[in-house]
């Protein structure tokens, strides 16, 4: 299992994740949301922020099925599906994540000929609260 390397910044992510939780850090002044998440907007230079709950739905926006996979640890689950999903209500918002089955599942448990650019998908939290995709 990939573990998330927490910063500063990015650490509620993960802590809203840990709870079944999708939210993205969003300027405190101007409203703007923003993704990775960091001490600055890029729009009107505020420090403010605050962290925004999502619907949780999203399309594919982009997807690849890496040969050979990318990371050792990850073969023996190869074939499996990487994508970017771009967030229903944060459309310039993209998560990279996978394609599941159901939460908890393994990367490789949808066969990867089922997805398509533009599918619709939700969200669902694997293991340590890692944010994975399932075709809705």
């Amino acid at each position: 299992m990939l573990i998330p390397v927490t910063d500063t910044d990015g650490a509620p992510f993960w802590e809203y994740a840990a709870r079944g939780e999708l939210r993205v850090q969003a300027c405190g002044d101007c409203g703007e949301p923003r993704f990775p998440p960091r001490p600055c907007c890029p729009h009107c230079q505020s420090f403010a922020s605050e962290w925004r709950l999502t619907s949780g739905r999203g399309r594919i926006w982009s997807y690849v099925v890496p040969h050979p996979p990318l990371l050792p640890d990850y073969a023996e689950q190869a074939p499996y599906n990487v994508v970017v999903v771009e967030l229903e209500d944060a459309p310039r918002i993209r998560l990279v994540g996978n394609v599941v089955t159901h939460a908890g599942a393994p990367l490789n448990s949808l066969d990867s000929s089922r997805i398509r650019v533009g599918a619709r998908v939700h969200v669902v939290f694997g293991d340590g609260g890692v944010p994975q995709w399932v075709l809705a």
